[in-house]
């Protein structure tokens, strides 16, 4: 069931700004909801190419792995679910859902799991990774001249119990994310780069899909989408 972009803020009109009209109207739509709107944006598609860096990245992959961050496997032509649920959180923030399903054949199936919300004190958009939320990541957002988004992170911080601590700019994994529409297609495009200045190039990938929109108002979001532990701090 599909249902029309109502006018309620979303984080990333609320990050955006004016500019967020200068996006494409296919993605207005895919950002333009909120928590109170209870829509739900499920896409489905193929990733052209997963990539990952050398050999000398793989522990790190497969660590990131453990808690739904990156992995190191690769493959071409691998189908892909991502998941843009829209929610308050259990600290009352509004926070989308961004679970990327990859099946690598086999019967392995891989996921890169985010959640972001807005943040006031920050005046940004802050991107929790993995499972539990461990990684909170700046993000810089900016619409290009095809009208589509361009997102690059910043800052990054590692919380955990006890564990406050800000990651030295020597070894920040610096992520670019471009999605944009495809008019003559009929599709969203996305491109994914992950590199750093100590390892180069981590991960990445480039593919296409299609979004469906769900009225979710009579419906939870699943649990399957939700983080197992939220991170109040940013």
């Amino acid at each position: 069931m599909t249902t029309a972009l109502t006018k309620t803020d979303s984080i990333f009109r609320t990050a955006l700004g004016a500019d967020f009209d200068r996006l494409h109207p296919e993605l207005q739509r895919r950002f333009g909801f909120s928590s109170a709107d209870g829509v739900a944006c499920v896409g489905e598609g193929v990733m052209e190419e997963i990539w990952r860096g050398s050999a000398f990245t793989v522990p790190f992959l497969r660590l990131g792995a453990t808690r739904n961050i990156l992995f190191p496997e690769t493959g071409r032509d691998v189908p892909f679910v991502i998941e843009n649920y829209a929610y308050l959180d259990d600290f009352g923030r509004d926070t989308v859902t961004f679970v990327r399903t990859f099946e690598l054949g086999n019967g392995l199936r891989r996921r890169f799991d985010a959640t972001m919300v807005h943040s006031a004190r920050r005046g940004r958009v802050v991107d929790y990774l993995g499972t539990h939320q461990h990684v909170a990541v700046d993000l810089d957002l900016s619409v290009d001249s095809r009208g589509g988004l361009l997102i690059r992170s910043g800052e990054q911080r590692l919380r955990a119990g006890l564990l406050d601590l800000r990651v030295p700019r020597a070894l920040l994994a610096h992520a670019e994310v471009r999605e944009w529409y495809d008019e003559q297609a009929a599709e969203f495009r996305i491109e994914v780069r992950v590199s750093s200045r100590w390892a180069g190039p981590l991960f990445g990938y480039r593919g296409r899909f299609t979004a469906r929109y769900w009225d979710t108002a009579a419906a939870r979001v699943p649990a399957t989408v939700r983080p197992y532990r939220e991170e109040l701090r940013d």
